[in-house]
């Protein structure tokens, strides 16, 4: 349901109302919302097949708006700490326009992204559809490899004291 003619971001309320309808009706809903944590985590419960939180506005190109916001959907969507499944599905939809935002969305843990208007817009469709496939893949596989912890201080990752790694 659409809450707003000029940014095209749903109705939360709306939203969650016609999901649970539409569940209620025996249709399988795959739900585009906001990037807000808890109604996503509200849609899911209504039951959602899956939650497509919004990178940023549909067809604005600008990328994954609020990683934060997103990061918190996917804990909370898909982290038994939290009460979420693993295995829930968690599609980034709408607002990525580059291979980069792409590739953004895989690292933080999505499990895939909807996109449109970045190919079909793009001066080479074929060549960016091209361009966003390998986006995925490799920010598909960074996120389940494991990135090295971020610190605020440098670490040496070579030993410093004449030996030889593995010795």
């Amino acid at each position: 349901m659409l809450g707003d003619k000029t940014t095209l971001l749903p109705d939360p309320v709306g939203t969650l109302e016609a999901c649970e309808e539409l569940v209620k009706d025996g249709f399988t809903v795959m739900c585009y919302s906001s990037d807000d944590p808890i109604m996503a985590a509200r849609i899911r419960d209504a039951g959602a097949t899956c939650v497509m939180p919004a990178g940023s506005p549909i067809g604005s190109g600008r990328g994954i708006a609020n990683p934060s916001a997103i990061q918190l959907c996917l804990e909370l969507l898909k982290c038994p700490a939290h009460g979420g499944d693993p295995s829930y599905p968690v599609i980034v939809d709408a607002g990525v326009g580059t291979p980069s935002d792409v590739t953004i969305a895989m690292e933080l843990g999505a499990d895939g992204v909807l996109l449109n208007t970045g190919i079909a817009h793009a001066d080479n469709p074929v060549q960016m559809a091209k361009a966003m496939k390998l986006a995925c893949d490799a920010g598909y596989y960074g996120f389940r490899s494991g990135r090295i912890p971020r610190k605020l201080h440098a670490t040496a990752s070579s030993p410093t004291d004449g030996t030889i790694a593995g010795e």
